[in-house]
């Protein structure tokens, strides 16, 4: 076990505001591992905090510190060339996207043995039937297999939701919708074809949390750091 990741996110869950719920709530890696972490806190108060970056990743940025061409990418907002990307996110999608130095705490986060829940606000073109958000809640077949249930709602339009730019088509004879999806598994572009497997593409997707980590009010380009 690395001991500076499990500290960090001790720290993280017990003092920040973009984490839900305390160390006993919390599933997978934000759990008792991390209860466990700050006894070990205590004891050995020398031992050095991993880092870990919630970013708000905007529309268009690429998930990426390398060039590529004209393309925006992350070294245009984080200079840090110690941290690696915890998980990827679309160039088209935008939101909570997580950053570290500790190969372990990344493993946690990304490798899909450990479950951990992303929750989605999706805007769709068309309105949701309940067929449809039962489909999504049981698992949809997508050209590499069916996808594992998942948690899937109507929801108002999030509050306070920036605009993005460019903004999203608008049709006035085409109704759109907003959902809450929650899935844990990794699979390329997987909310956004699950959603045109049920009849209703992607128009915006804003990934809002990951496990226990909050997007919180973090606006587009900008990040908050736990050290």
């Amino acid at each position: 076990m690395n001991s500076g990741a499990g500290l960090n996110q001790a720290k993280a869950i017990c003092w920040s505001g973009h984490l839900e719920g305390n160390c006993y709530q919390n599933r997978g890696a934000v759990g008792a591992w991390h209860a466990e972490m700050l006894k070990i806190r205590v004891f050995s108060p020398s031992v050095p905090m991993s880092k870990i970056i919630l970013f708000n990743k905007p529309f268009n940025v690429l998930t990426q510190f390398r060039p590529d061409g004209d393309r925006p990418t992350l070294a245009q907002f984080i200079t840090d060339p110690s941290l690696r990307v915890a998980g990827r996110l679309d160039r088209d999608s935008e939101g909570l996207l997580l950053l570290t130095d500790d190969g372990v705490l990344n493993a946690r986060i990304t490798q899909p043995q450990e479950k951990q829940f992303k929750t989605y606000q999706v805007q769709v073109d068309g309105m949701p039937s309940d067929a449809a958000l039962q489909a999504l809640r049981q698992g949809v077949l997508l050209n590499d297999g069916m996808t594992l249930p998942a948690e899937a709602r109507q929801i108002d339009e999030p509050p306070g939701l920036w605009p993005r730019t460019p903004p999203v088509r608008y049709r006035a004879h085409l109704p759109t919708a907003w959902l809450e999806i929650r899935i844990c598994e990794g699979r390329n572009r997987q909310v956004r074809r699950m959603t045109a497997a049920v009849g209703l593409p992607t128009l915006r997707l804003v990934r809002v949390q990951i496990g226990a980590y909050r997007l919180g009010d973090l606006q587009p380009g900008a990040w908050t750091e736990f050290m």
